[in-house]
């Protein structure tokens, strides 16, 4: 289960995060992720939630917002969010895509006291 490293890191940068602005407590923190980066959110959450237990961020919500899987096609130039894992140009039919989100995983905001 690779969500338990993402989950240890994530908890190392917004511990960083909190301690630059010398806040005590997380309460919130609202990720992005991306449908083509291969974690299962539920999975992450409970790996935060476990090893958060016990420490400042206890209780912490994790809010998780999942980023649709786009391409833009290096034919056509045509922009699309790319259904079905079909990486294939709606307009022209090539399979020259170039993916341009739903790859990755982003903190979007954390909220402290």
């Amino acid at each position: 289960m690779h969500e338990m490293s993402i989950a240890q890191s994530l908890i190392d940068i917004l511990k960083e995060e909190m301690a630059k602005h010398g806040a005590g407590t997380l309460r919130s923190v609202r990720l992005h992720i991306g449908q083509l980066s291969a974690i299962v959110p539920d999975s992450l959450s409970f790996c935060f939630e476990v090893m958060t237990s016990d420490t400042e961020m206890e209780g912490a919500k994790l809010i998780i917002e999942t980023i649709p899987l786009k391409g833009t096609c290096r034919e056509c130039r045509l922009t699309f969010e790319i259904k079905d894992y079909t990486f294939e140009c709606p307009e022209c039919n090539s399979t020259e895509i170039d993916t341009i989100a739903g790859q990755n995983l982003s903190i979007v905001e954390m909220e402290v006291e």
